[in-house]
């Protein structure tokens, strides 16, 4: 059986329910605990030194992103994604995220333009995988608000909800930071020079590389297609 080495960046604040949660999350990504197999809540709660409450609070955090399916007097497995799943979610994702920056591009403010340089200059200066994916997400949310559009804004936010524990677990990838952050710089210049085809196809590229990274970790460990 094939497992990853990746690891997902622990925040240094988190909460002993965040910390179990990105703990799982991990195991299921990274292989150690397969699609299909039954969570044992009490066996959990004993292995990280915890009461059965935040067990289940993790349980239903990781159900919400996709990772666990909470069965009817069965309890919680782990859930059963396949590659095409994930591949055809991002695919959508690029486009959503594409039409966001064309959006901001043609309808961003003074103050969105603030607000998004900011935000690239955090993720530049992060120097942690924690640190980055935090940054990061700051700056897409960013983007998502100078498109001055709710209803595009709401449902990309809900897929990369979706997403996070992929996109999470690829943010440690050696060299991602940096590859990352030059493809956010060609999607900031195309929003700030107000060039909407430009800024959209820099981001669709973007979330390009994205799925290549996280369809190349989920092949790693052998999640069936």
């Amino acid at each position: 059986m094939k497992t990853s080495q990746f690891r997902v960046p622990m925040p240094a604040a988190a909460t002993r329910t965040e910390r179990l949660r990105l703990k799982l999350e991990e195991e299921i990504l990274a292989g150690r605990l397969r699609p299909g197999t039954r969570l044992d809540e009490e066996g959990i709660a004993r292995r990280f030194g915890v009461s059965r409450t935040p067990v289940r609070e993790a349980f239903k955090a990781l159900a919400s992103a996709g990772l666990v399916e909470i069965r009817p007097h069965q309890g919680a497995h782990v859930a059963v994604l396949t590659l095409k799943d994930i591949v055809e979610m991002l695919e959508l994702m690029g486009v959503m995220e594409g039409a966001c920056a064309e959006l901001a591009a043609r309808r961003h403010t003074a103050a969105d333009r603030t607000a998004v340089l900011a935000a690239r200059e955090a993720c530049e200066a992060a120097r942690t995988p924690a640190d980055y994916y935090a940054a990061n997400a700051r700056l897409h949310e960013a983007i998502y608000a100078a498109a001055h559009n709710a209803y595009l804004a709401g449902q990309t936010e809900a897929l990369r909800h979706r997403l996070e524990p992929y996109r999470r677990q690829v943010t440690a990838l050696p060299g991602l930071i940096e590859t990352s952050n030059r493809e956010h710089r060609a999607v900031v210049e195309a929003i700030l020079r107000a060039d909407g085809e430009a800024a959209s196809s820099a981001m669709r590229s973007h979330v390009a590389t994205l799925r290549d990274d996280i369809a190349a970790m989920v092949e790693a460990v052998a999640i069936p297609a």
